[in-house]
């Protein structure tokens, strides 16, 4: 058993590193090298769990799921909640900056594809549900917005990992969407949508409490 904790540490580790690397320098540029100094490891115990580079930025990807934001009356503000969370998160989880910036590394995509599809997808599914309930300007098109919100976070994102280390990562966020927000909502729900930098730490905050609320709920819960 103590070896099989070791053996998880160890893998754990691994993709943290190289997670952290990827993020710094992209897919492309990335080394073994680079990883293994940042994981402090032996080659054979990063290859004893991944045969390549290709194989850690797979591992990276699989690792990264993230939840979408639990879903507002107002679904515009659905929509920002997404990006703020997100944008809250990246600095902090190396796992999911890494996985953000291979998504964003056009090397990366004869490997991996275009993993940044699910978030188009989604945040269209989301500008739908807004323009359904009459909540966004009758030309909008959820699917254009989808794309260029898209990009314009994964720019955002690149900018502050090259200039602040992220350090402004939300702030930069939240300006994004006061910008875009006037453009596409209807004038009755922007007062009413928060798009402030603080409002990610909050969602993730209570993503937290709800987590370990369930996890004290299951563990006193008699065995059936």
């Amino acid at each position: 058993m103590a070896r099989q904790e070791r053996a998880i540490r160890t893998r754990n580790a691994v993709l943290e590193a190289a997670a952290a690397v990827f993020a710094e320098h992209g897919y492309e540029s990335a080394t073994i090298v680079q990883i293994l100094e940042q994981a402090k490891v032996t080659k054979g115990a990063l290859y004893f769990h991944f045969a390549s580079k290709e194989d850690l930025a797979r591992g990276v990807l699989d690792h990264a799921v993230t939840e979408p934001p639990p879903d507002h009356p107002i679904k515009v503000q659905t929509f920002v909640d997404m990006g703020l969370l997100l944008a809250h998160r990246l600095p902090r989880e190396p796992l999911l900056r890494g996985a953000a910036r291979i998504a964003a590394d056009q090397s990366a995509q004869r490997f991996f594809g275009w993993p940044w599809q699910d978030w188009v997808k989604l945040t269209a599914q989301q500008l739908s549900a807004a323009k359904d309930q009459g909540e966004v300007l009758p030309h909008v098109d959820p699917e254009q917005i989808a794309q260029a919100m898209v990009g314009a976070f994964t720019g955002t994102q690149l900018m502050a990992q090259a200039m602040t280390q992220m350090a402004d990562f939300a702030e930069r966020v939240s300006f994004l969407y006061g910008l875009v927000l006037p453009s596409i909502a209807v004038p009755g729900v922007l007062g009413q949508v928060d798009t402030s930098p603080e409002r990610g730490a909050r969602l993730y905050a209570d993503f937290l409490a709800a987590s370990k609320a369930a996890e004290s709920a299951e563990a006193e819960s008699p065995d059936d």
